[in-house]
């Protein structure tokens, strides 16, 4: 049996979240599915030993417009599938996969607007199945690294973001790990690449500089196996967050400008902080990140390297 599932949206977050749904499908038809996936959500670097994947088409822009609608739709035909689930409420990819003769096909109801990440496709997923689908996601990877010196506490640091209005500033990053220096040998890994060329020079430059390692000419593969060995993940609500608890990293994530109803309540691994005066609340246009308490991000660091 072939099987595609559909899984549009752009981030690295979002195919993490995903996870637990396509490994579900893939489970209750005791095959591997083909996944078709924005190029940035890095499917291919972070999906490469997943057994339940057999593989991965990329939505780049040759699929765009009228013409890549067609281009996607006889790629999709050449490879004779028999179901289809879409994880959207397009009608782009509803037309896509019957003009590629996928008579199985399982959707969103059409046209909806808004809908939770989360909420959405664990009912779509246990409609499919007909069982109960955890949240919790798992990213198993083959690559590990050796003689990991345990007498550290490794820390990934998500000092980077896709936007200015959900970083947490270079600073307080640098105050946080002198203090957490005081308690404990520290290691840490900046979870940044070029664009945050700046910051991580920064962080370099300070007086604990000589303790890091960078991820900025890293591919997002290469640095699957050191976040797998880290004690803990400290940062913006990135990527690199959900990457951690995917790998059974517990991830202390800052929600200065994003909704953290969709994006932080999936995991029991993920531990959230919002701005004071926010409960639960923090989404988009909050504009929090001078509302993010040190002290609590101290605390709450502590408690998990302790």
């Amino acid at each position: 049996m072939k099987i595609l599932i559909i899984q549009q949206r752009y981030g690295i977050g979002d195919m993490v979240i995903f996870l637990p749904y396509i490994h579900a499908i893939s489970k209750k038809f005791n095959f591997p599915v083909t996944l078709l996936a924005k190029e940035s959500s890095k499917a291919n670097d972070i999906l490469g030993d997943d057994e339940h994947i057999d593989e991965i088409i990329t939505l780049d822009k040759q699929k765009d417009g009228l013409r890549g609608f067609f281009k996607l739709a006889d790629e999709l035909k050449k490879r004779k599938f028999d179901k289809a689930f879409i994880f959207n409420s397009s009608l782009r990819y509803n037309l896509a996969v019957k003009f590629a003769r996928i008579k199985s096909v399982n959707q969103y109801p059409l046209f909806r607007s808004k809908d939770n990440i989360i909420h959405s496709a664990k009912i779509f997923t246990e409609n499919v199945t007909g069982q109960e689908v955890s949240t919790e996601p798992s990213l198993n990877i083959k690559s590990t690294i050796k003689n990991y010196d345990k007498d550290f506490k490794h820390i990934c640091l998500g000092v980077s973001a896709s936007g200015p209005t959900k970083r947490w500033g270079i600073d307080n990053y640098i105050k946080l790990c002198k203090e957490l220096i005081k308690t404990n040998r520290c290691k840490f890994y900046i979870a940044g690449g070029r664009k945050d060329v700046d910051i991580i020079k920064k962080f370099k430059n300070s007086d604990i500089g000589k303790n890091c390692q960078s991820f900025e000419d890293l591919s997002i593969k290469e640095t699957l196996p050191i976040i797998k060995n880290c004690n803990c993940y400290i940062g913006s609500d990135t990527g690199f967050a959900h990457l951690s608890v995917a790998l059974g990293i517990k991830a202390l994530t800052l929600f200065m400008d994003s909704p953290v109803m969709a994006y932080g309540k999936y995991s029991a691994k993920m531990i959230v902080i919002e701005p004071q005066g926010e409960k639960d609340s923090t989404t988009h246009d909050t504009l929090g990140q001078e509302r993010i308490s040190f002290d609590e991000v101290l605390f709450k660091a502590k408690q998990i390297l302790n």
